[in-house]
């Protein structure tokens, strides 16, 4: 079997399907995260999360893959102002305090990378700020300037971004659907970094996933 790369749809013979598949991807993800942040159903939090992102980085996979995308003007137009994330931030921090902390290597390919903390909720909310640049230019009618711009970002920050909260929101399922003890990195925060590997460890705490199976909705059969 042969690996096709998409062609580019602006000089292809549908030079809206793929755009259209890509633009409706997103802008259902920004919608479920949003809705998922009003805290309506926190029992279905995790496992709504992990399913949202993990069908965003099909489009993400698809931008990858394709080849690099060339938008009509040279310069940037004015997508107008960036949307304000403070609040879905806040909203998601609330509703997965107890485990929205977690430890990350950025890159898998620099030697002896040192776990990092980071935040599901900063995360997720910096992937729909990305998202949401992209899709102003999409209604605006500049398609090719949305492309651009979601693959770019894609290679240079939502990808590496919605991956990393992909493992954690994972992480998260498989820990209390295997009935494997969660450690909570007590202590941990992304305002400080610890120096090394063993550093991480020692912020190991005592949560269990017992006690966030229940209010996340990952009730163990």
């Amino acid at each position: 079997m042969t690996n096709q790369v998409p062609r580019d749809p602006k000089k292809s013979g549908e030079p809206d399907d793929f755009a259209v598949q890509i633009a409706d991807q997103i802008e259902s993800f920004i919608v479920a995260v949003r809705e998922v942040a009003k805290g309506d159903e926190p029992d279905s939090a995790v496992p709504f999360l992990l399913l949202e992102v993990s069908q965003l980085m099909l489009a993400g996979g698809r931008l990858g893959a394709h080849e690099d995308i060339v938008p009509d003007e040279r310069y940037e137009p004015d997508a107008g102002p960036e949307p304000d994330a403070d609040e879905l931030r806040e909203q998601l921090a609330v509703l997965l305090e107890p485990i929205d902390v977690y430890s990350e290597v950025f890159d898998p390919y620099v030697p002896r990378s040192v776990p990092v903390a980071c935040r599901i909720s900063d995360d997720l909310a910096d992937v729909v700020t990305d998202l949401t640049h992209g899709l102003a230019h999409y209604r605006e009618g500049r398609v090719s300037e949305a492309l651009w711009w979601w693959q770019f970002s894609y290679l240079s920050n939502w990808g590496p971004t919605a991956s990393a909260s992909l493992r954690a929101l994972q992480s998260l399922v498989a820990h209390v659907r295997l009935d494997s003890p969660l450690d909570a990195l007590d202590g941990l925060d992304t305002d400080e970094q610890p120096d090394a590997e063993e550093d991480l460890a020692e912020e190991a705490g005592k949560v269990m996933a017992a006690e966030i199976a229940e209010p996340l909705g990952l009730k163990r059969g």
